[in-house]
């Protein structure tokens, strides 16, 4: 009788949580974007630089399109039941943190 209590909590799980928590992630990954958007003109600023310029230009487009992102997957999060992450959703933010860390390089540069 225990072993079937015991399978009957397991289901038994608050689904509301895991999507907060997925939500606040994303929340501090564009803030962590944000600020090295922030610092990339900061420096561009300072350098006054066609090419420091030029990557703030490029940090701004990458931003954004990161912004985009995790907008959207932050809005499907707030289902009862969210899908997975879609593949295409992935790979777009593993190559917007490639190219802002390309950006951070061009503009040290």
């Amino acid at each position: 009788m225990a072993e079937g209590t015991d399978r009957e909590h397991s289901h038994d799980r608050d689904p509301g949580l895991q999507p907060e928590r997925t939500r606040l992630a994303w929340r501090r990954t564009t803030l962590a974007c944000t600020v090295v958007a922030v610092l990339a003109v900061r420096q561009a600023v300072q350098d006054n630089s066609a090419v420091a310029l030029a990557a703030v230009a490029l940090t701004a487009l990458v931003w954004l399109s990161f912004l985009t992102v995790a907008h959207r997957r932050a809005q499907t999060l707030t289902t009862a039941s969210p899908p997975a992450l879609p593949a295409h959703t992935a790979t777009a933010t593993a190559v917007c943190t490639v190219l802002l860390a390309a950006c951070a390089v061009m503009v040290m540069l």
